[in-house]
């Protein structure tokens, strides 16, 4: 018995590990809504395309569950996203890219995002790191955009 606690305990620390190490995550000064709403601003701005938006609450409401505030927003710019396709097609699985504002437990509003070098390793591309290193720096600049006040 102890030994299967034990195991689901490292298990599930694992795991939340894995997944903080391929995602960040932004304290938001704003609602979900708002959040999204400057995430969304600062991406157009950039040029970039807005595939979609979903809310993920309002998805749960229509089959009478709740869940706190959830929104997806679907981004990206093919003249990034085809280079590393191009790499690996199998990237198509995560991009375009997609940026997660959800509210926890306590009210916080949170932007996650998975990281580009996740992107990137989980395809076996190694060839783009120029690429990479910019849609770091630009997802960075989005999310400290769309989550601080005076942005």
């Amino acid at each position: 018995m102890l030994r299967g606690l034990l195991t689901g305990f490292f298990l599930f620390f694992t795991l939340h590990i894995l997944a903080a190490e391929n995602t960040d995550s932004h304290k938001s000064s704003f609602s979900v809504p708002v959040t999204l709403d400057r995430l969304e601003a600062a991406i157009e701005a950039k040029g970039m395309h807005v595939f979609a938006r979903i809310d993920h609450a309002a998805g749960a409401s229509k089959v009478d569950m709740t869940l706190r505030p959830t929104e997806l927003l679907i981004f990206g710019n093919p003249k990034v996203g085809t280079h590393l396709m191009q790499e690996s097609q199998t990237a198509g699985l995560d991009l375009p890219l997609k940026a997660l504002a959800w509210e926890d437990a306590e009210g916080q509003v949170w932007l996650t995002l998975n990281t580009a070098e996740y992107v990137a390793s989980r395809h076996g591309i190694t060839g783009q790191q120029e690429t990479i290193r910019k849609m770091t720096a630009a997802l960075d600049a989005f999310a400290r955009t769309a989550t601080t006040a005076g942005q």
